[in-house]
């Protein structure tokens, strides 16, 4: 069988900026391409997409050799989809035409498939819209014609180079929920650009950080999320990821338990069965601290941990890394005041409790 995995390697040099990467990803998930603007991360989709070309490049994408040197695989016979920034959706054709318009176009006259149209359709919540003109859909629903539109295509490789950026808050938030799903449904490996610490947080399963056209760090999204010498854990929605599964439900107070390797957890209740794999989303602004285990309290998370690390950030702030759980080997963030860490006294080694409320976790 195949390696399950995408290799990546190109190296191409351009007046005012290089690129330079060697890449081992995997062959399913979502993997973020993050960093500031000029960091390369474009340029490499391109690159993987066949609309850039360097001689100096090798692709594999799960067993499949896409280019290799000088030899490549022209872009219209790579089995990808595009979702760009802007939509692009044709003003005179409906959100079904469209969708059909584009399959047509890549069919090359074979019949189109109903079934993967369908089911994009089912995936991004799409039904209602079928018959309106792009100029009667908002921002995100145009972005989600265009997510489907890429999918309906059946494609080994889903490519989106910041499909949120045009968007304002509120349609951010109306297409993230679709974005989980795909995260959680799709069997084909994502590769999302953004420089959004919070759509890392939230979609992405492994991150590759990209600076000046070289990869600066790589690896599962928890793992880079709390590391204090890189960036995404001093972003204001600075986050930390846990691994979870469903243990039950308490219909009287609406709350769901997770266990964690942290411990147990309650949140708001979630639509997930007992025993079902979750990802919990805990933001450091929303985590405090306390040196003694708090007794009487609103807040139902308590967790024991350890300091692990003490970081200064801007101003009057402080960034603290904690180990939690019994084995004090979870990762999780907390920004604080200085004020509040000399209150607590905070030292490296120092043992304490973790404290978040079920109303702040994320799902």
């Amino acid at each position: 069988m195949p390696s399950q995995r995408i290799i990546a390697r190109f190296h191409h040099t351009y007046p005012d900026f290089s690129l330079d990467v060697d890449l081992d990803l995997p062959g399913r998930g979502v993997t973020a391409l993050f960093g500031h603007s000029g960091s390369g991360k474009t340029t490499l989709l391109r690159l993987i997409a066949g609309l850039q070309h360097t001689p100096q490049g090798f692709l594999s994408v799960n067993g499949e050799i896409w280019q290799e040197g000088a030899r490549l695989l022209p872009t219209h016979r790579r089995p990808l989809g595009y979702v760009f920034q802007e939509a692009s959706l044709f003003a005179h054709l409906s959100a079904r035409g469209n969708l059909e318009y584009g399959m047509r176009r890549v069919a090359r006259g074979k019949a189109m498939d109903r079934a993967a149209l369908d089911q994009a359709i089912a995936l991004l919540g799409i039904g209602h819209l079928l018959e309106r003109r792009p100029h009667q859909l908002s921002g995100g629903e145009r972005q989600r014609v265009a997510i489907a539109r890429a999918l309906a295509l059946q494609p080994r490789l889903l490519l989106m180079d910041e499909p949120l950026a045009a968007l304002d808050l509120a349609r951010k938030q109306e297409i993230l929920p679709y974005l989980e799903r795909l995260h959680d449904e799709l069997e084909i490996p994502v590769l999302y650009v953004s420089h959004s610490p919070d759509e890392v947080a939230r979609l992405a399963d492994t991150v590759v950080m990209l600076e000046r056209g070289r990869v600066m760090a790589q690896g599962a999204v928890g793992e880079l999320l709390t590391r204090l010498d890189l960036r995404l854990a001093r972003a204001h929605d600075a986050s930390a990821i846990l691994d979870g599964r469903v243990r039950d439900h308490d219909p009287r107070y609406r709350l769901t338990r997770i266990d964690t390797p942290a411990g147990t957890l309650r949140l708001a209740q979630i639509e997930r069965a007992p025993g079902e794999r979750v990802w919990l989303r805990i933001q450091a602004r929303d985590l405090s601290l306390a040196l003694d285990e708090p007794g009487t309290s609103s807040i139902v998370n308590i967790l024991p941990a350890r300091v692990l690390a003490l970081e200064p950030l801007e101003e009057a702030q402080l960034l603290v890394k904690l180990g939690a759980g019994a084995d004090q080997a979870t990762p999780l963030l907390a920004h604080i005041t200085r004020y509040s860490a000399d209150r607590l006294g905070l030292v490296e080694g120092q043992e304490l409790f973790a404290q978040i409320k079920a109303v702040a976790l994320m799902e």
